[in-house]
């Protein structure tokens, strides 16, 4: 939970500065800069809107990976630990397989380590950063557009109403699950053999199969979680910064 907290965190700074940066970068190219038209009462996602929030999203995505998947991994590998070990009994002595049985996510990266060396921590790296950077983009730019047109359609004067701010949240978890997650499978799949596997054995790497059904397996329940927890976070987000927004200025 620390870690995700901690991601999720680390995600957001990165993403609300550089949705700035881009947005001074296309205002000086086009004549407007993105977030000026988005908070233009009644307006539409524009070329300039999408491009700014995906390349936000994806400079966000692209540099939180380098924190994340190492706590991806140790947790997954403390996921499927007691299945990889037990799956076939007559390979408990397998030192690799059998070594990662009820180990706790300290104890878990120490033994990624042993088995494969520092950079076994960033086994799947390129899975992953392929994941979060197209993931991220998708996940901002489904928000900040969805959020823009129910705006108009609601007629409000406010950017950022509750029920707009609720729709929009609930979606860009819906549809960056679905966009990326044959890659997530493709990067669980790797790592999982990863961990079975001492550091110079080979490990085989699979496809990214977009039109193939086994890749989506477990996609519902991803996609109705993500749902339900972007919603409940984009809500507090967005309200907790209008408060902060409408403190006074601190006194000199």
């Amino acid at each position: 939970m620390a870690s995700v907290t901690l991601v999720r965190t680390i995600s957001f700074s990165i993403y609300q500065k550089a949705k700035y940066t881009y947005s001074a970068a296309i205002g000086r190219a086009i004549g407007e800069e993105p977030l000026v038209t988005v908070n233009r009462p009644g307006s539409i996602p524009t070329l300039g809107t999408v491009l700014c929030f995906g390349a936000a999203g994806a400079t966000a995505g692209g540099t939180v990976a380098l924190i994340a998947c190492p706590f991806e991994l140790t947790k997954l590998s403390a996921q499927i630990s007691v299945l990889m070990a037990d799956r076939n009994k007559s390979s408990v002595q397998d030192p690799v397989r059998s070594s990662y049985q009820q180990k706790g996510t300290l104890n878990t990266a120490k033994n990624i380590i042993l088995h494969r060396g520092v950079m076994g921590l960033y086994s799947g790296f390129g899975f992953h950063l392929l994941r979060d950077t197209i993931g991220t983009a998708i996940y901002f730019t489904t928000y900040e557009s969805g959020k823009q047109l129910l705006v108009k359609f609601q007629g409000s004067d406010s950017p950022t109403p509750p029920s707009s701010v609720a729709v929009a949240g609930g979606l860009c978890g819906l549809v960056s699950w679905a966009c990326i997650y044959p890659i997530d499978s493709a990067k669980t799949h790797y790592q999982r053999n990863c961990l079975t596997k001492a550091k110079g054995q080979p490990v085989k790497i699979p496809r990214i199969q977009f039109n193939k059904a086994a890749m989506y397996r477990g996609l519902g329940v991803s996609m109705a979680r993500s749902c339900l927890i972007n919603t409940i976070f984009f809500s507090s987000f967005e309200s907790l910064k209008k408060k902060i927004n409408s403190l006074p200025d601190p006194v000199d």
